[in-house]
């Protein structure tokens, strides 16, 4: 008998079908695309972020801003020299213990004989403007002006990061980033020039960024419009045709963002000198941008048309602006005769002669004025407690300590009490940014961005000279005029970090959650300088958990 087992046979391998699709974007990419459905909502929310975060610089800035009602570091020059300035048209001198005369409401004790300034008008005015609105004896009024320019630069990062990454998030986050920074913070709350003068010199790099486009449009337009058609055949009788470019390319002298930079750069060195070098490596950036725009379109001699034939234009279009900008702020130094060397040729003997005996002697004395407020600049040494090595600046390793007094212990359940004021920057988000702008460096290399090289622009204007003055007596402080940049920085290796909607889920997701925890902590870092930003009453034990490095104290 057979006991042979047969066995069914094993079905035919079926075609797979098509894969499942990977998801892309995070949970929340879904909630915002169907939050954002209709264009008013997008409307909304490209004015809506930046004011958002506007609003919240406003606050950090304006709360509590008379307080303390004494005048603090620097403030006891450029607060009574704006006063001053308002009333006389020039900086004038004060009696020897002016300080706590004026912190009492005694304003009016200014002399009318003339006190050397070591920096231009404009910011003075400015300042003044406040105390005038609100009062000489109000230390609100002493610092409104330079509180409103701190507001209007988060208002203005944002704007410029919107443009420069096409993204209102990143637009958002960069504001947010600079409201919430201690230092500018700081530089809003004390009423000396630097937070001004950054507002110019952003309000410069904006007008740039606009021309950057424009420029680039009409030069397209106009060599389309002077091209040539042109026929040629080669050896193996293939002939080619097309439009040749003019061998220079056209002159651009409709250029008003230009025009704009010329004002912000020229009202920015109205304030502090700093701006002129603003002014200098931007008007190289524009020849550059120039050149690279006539090499994707063509013409032949583009370097050559760029710094020859383009370059001067320029120039005019640029330099005479600031300049005119520049001596329309010294209005009431020229307009009066008690400012300092108003009278020198005059009084002193030092009437120019020979091939120079024509000059005005108005400027004849200024002249003097500017040489001797230059000598005093290169020459300054004296050593202070506080002064940083600009080498040290990105590392945060010497804040400028403004204000410190000891408080009745009361204010502070019975231990031993300070306010303090100290412009140093958020660690987590300076140092984070420092780590970007290194990065960046690299990535144009390796990528030339032209997002990239704009910003490290504003670095290159606003930090690199500095090193030429290792051995003058300057401060940490003085970073607020490229810590914009800084965050754009910042900014643009965030949007890097998040990746887009297009990445798959997991990746997007992930990312979503490391820049929110990132922000996240920078918040709690910010609460918890925010005594020390603000002069707040606080125990000892508790002012020096603040200082994370030696050099801090």
């Amino acid at each position: 008998m057979s006991t042979e087992v047969t066995t069914a046979p094993e079905p035919a391998p079926q075609p797979a079908g098509p894969a499942a699709p990977v998801p892309t974007g995070s949970r929340l990419d879904d909630w915002w695309l169907r939050l954002m459905s209709t264009p008013g909502r997008e409307r909304l929310w490209r004015w809506g972020g930046p004011i958002a975060v506007t609003l919240l610089a406003a606050v950090l800035r304006l709360v509590n801003l008379g307080h303390p009602h004494s005048l603090v570091f620097d403030e006891t020059f450029y607060v009574k020299d704006a006063w001053t300035t308002w009333n006389l048209g020039y900086e004038s001198s004060w009696p020897a213990d002016a300080d706590a005369q004026f912190n009492q409401g005694a304003t009016q004790i200014f002399q009318t004989s003339a006190s050397f300034a070591v920096h231009p008008p404009l910011g003075k005015w400015i300042i003044g403007l406040g105390m005038a609105l609100f009062g000489a004896d109000n230390s609100f009024g002493w610092r409104i002006s330079v509180a409103v320019c701190g507001i209007l630069l988060v208002l203005l990062t944002a704007l410029i990061a919107t443009k420069l990454t096409k993204s209102t998030l990143l637009g958002t986050i960069a504001g947010f980033l600079l409201a919430i920074d201690g230092h500018a913070i700081v530089m809003s709350r004390v009423s000396i020039l630097d937070g001004i003068s950054a507002l110019f010199l952003l309000l410069g790099f904006g007008a740039v960024l606009m021309d950057r486009e424009w420029s680039a449009t009409r030069l397209a337009v106009l060599t389309a419009a002077r091209s040539r058609p042109y026929s040629t055949t080669d050896a193996d009788g293939i002939t080619t045709s097309g439009d040749r470019p003019p061998a220079w390319g056209p002159v651009l002298w409709n250029r008003p963002w230009v025009l704009a930079a010329a004002v912000a750069f020229g009202a920015a060195g109205s304030v502090k000198w700093t701006g002129l070098y603003f002014l200098a490596a931007f008007g190289v950036y524009l020849v550059v941008v120039d050149a690279l725009a006539r090499r994707r379109l063509g013409i032949p001699f583009w370097f050559s048309a760029a710094v020859l034939k383009q370059g001067p234009v320029t120039a005019l279009l640029l330099v005479p602006l600031a300049v005119f900008t520049y001596m329309l702020s010294w209005i009431g130094w020229f307009s009066t005769s008690g400012g300092m060397y108003r009278t020198w040729a005059q009084t002193a003997g030092g009437e120019w002669t020979g091939g120079l005996s024509w000059v005005p002697l108005s400027i004849q004395n200024f002249w003097h004025l500017e040489a001797a407020v230059y000598n005093y600049h290169v020459n300054e040494h004296s050593p202070h407690p506080y002064q940083a090595n600009p080498f040290t600046w990105l590392f945060l390793v010497r804040p400028t300590q403004m204000f410190v007094q000891s408080d009745d212990p009361s204010l502070c359940g019975g231990q031993t009490c300070y306010e303090n004021i100290t412009s140093i920057a958020n660690p987590i988000i300076w140092w984070c940014a420092t780590a970007a702008i290194f990065y960046l460096v690299y990535r144009l290399v390796r990528k030339r961005e032209w997002q990239v090289g704009l910003i490290l622009m504003g670095m290159v204007a606003g930090y690199l000279p500095w090193l030429l003055y290792v051995n003058r007596t300057i401060f940490q402080f003085y970073t607020i005029a490229f810590e914009p940049y800084m965050i754009l920085g910042l900014t643009f290796v965030i949007g890097l970090a998040l990746g887009s909607r297009g990445d798959p889920r997991p990746v997007r997701t992930r990312a979503l959650m490391i820049v929110g925890a990132f922000l996240v902590i920078c918040v709690l870092v910010s609460a918890f300088f925010w005594p020390v930003w603000t002069g707040m009453p606080i125990p000892a034990w508790f002012l020096s958990l603040h200082y994370w490095l030696p050099s801090w104290r």
